[in-house]
């Protein structure tokens, strides 16, 4: 694990596999650290012979803290009116210039690039402020910033809501029996308890932060809707999305495939909000085949 500044943002980031493979950057979802990724796609990109890079996003595990006061629940709820109410310290612009500070800092002038949920979104943005250091981009249950689009479903609203921003049990245990159950919920169908539980674990042992979900949502809900600029990307393009997903629904990730011209759009009809592991083989050359259509630099 490597530490770096960016500008006045610490950034945590670790790499996996051959110095000189083809660099691949993995960008994790709304308050998961870099470990969240799954150490089948990462193993699996590896041994595709990429070189991959993840990092804690701003605020979560090994990165650095937001130091300003923290948005309330009803700014949070404002947030969701309209995004001109929103009081974010950052947005996904910001966290884009985050991850370029991680490939300027190993030397990296472009790569292909990947994000999940939140990730795919900082990943838009990256295509769409640095087109140059994109050589291909993978965009997993996201969506456009069109609010129309990728809502969350009424049901899981319900069960789950903004208890993403609600404070988090003081008792460690407690802490993690809550994250838990959202994240089962979230996974659906294939969603693998025990895996779900040693990576809460791990995420509340190494680096956590009660207050990184609020920020990060914050971020997302003052970010400007991207779709016009997602039409001009020119680089390889594939969307992932789960038809089950309810916390970012399908819509989400057809109106992404829609915005990018000549884009891949692979649906998976078992999957939810969540890299599950009988899809993750799968996930893992559907980006492989996507980067090489970039052609090697």
């Amino acid at each position: 694990m490597t530490h770096i500044q960016v500008g006045e943002v610490t950034v945590g980031f670790q790499e996996d596999g051959p110095s000189d493979g083809e660099p691949i950057l993995l960008i994790m979802g709304l308050g998961m650290q870099l470990i969240a990724w799954p150490p089948a796609i990462v193993d699996g990109l590896v041994a595709e012979g990429f070189r991959v890079i993840r990092f804690d996003n701003r605020d979560i595990g090994l990165s650095s803290r937001t130091e300003a006061p923290l948005p309330t629940r009803t700014d949070v709820l404002k947030s969701f009116t309209h995004r001109r109410l929103a009081k974010a310290d950052y947005t996904l612009a910001d966290m884009a210039t985050d991850a370029m500070g991680v490939l300027d800092h190993l030397g990296i002038d472009s790569a292909h690039v990947v994000g999940a949920s939140m990730g795919g979104m900082i990943a838009q943005q990256i295509v769409i402020d640095f087109p140059e250091r994109v050589r291909s981009l993978c965009s997993i249950m996201s969506t456009t910033g069109d609010r129309r689009r990728g809502r969350i479903a009424p049901s899981l609203l319900a069960s789950v809501g903004l208890g993403f921003t609600a404070p988090r049990p003081e008792d460690p245990q407690a802490a993690e029996d809550v994250a838990v159950r959202v994240y089962q919920t979230l996974a659906g169908d294939h969603a693998n308890v025990e895996e779900l539980r040693a990576m809460v674990r791990a995420s509340l042992e190494r680096g956590p932060n009660p207050h990184a979900v609020v920020r990060q949502l914050s971020a997302i809900l003052a970010s400007p809707d991207r779709t016009a600029a997602l039409g001009r990307v020119t680089v390889p393009t594939l969307v992932i999305h789960g038809l089950k997903d309810k916390l970012v629904s399908f819509t989400g990730g057809l109106a992404t495939a829609r915005a990018v011209p000549g884009s891949r759009l692979l649906a998976f009809p078992d999957m939810a909000h969540d890299l599950p592991g009988p899809r993750r083989a799968e996930i893992v050359e559907a980006i492989a085949r996507n980067a090489r259509r970039a052609g090697a630099r």
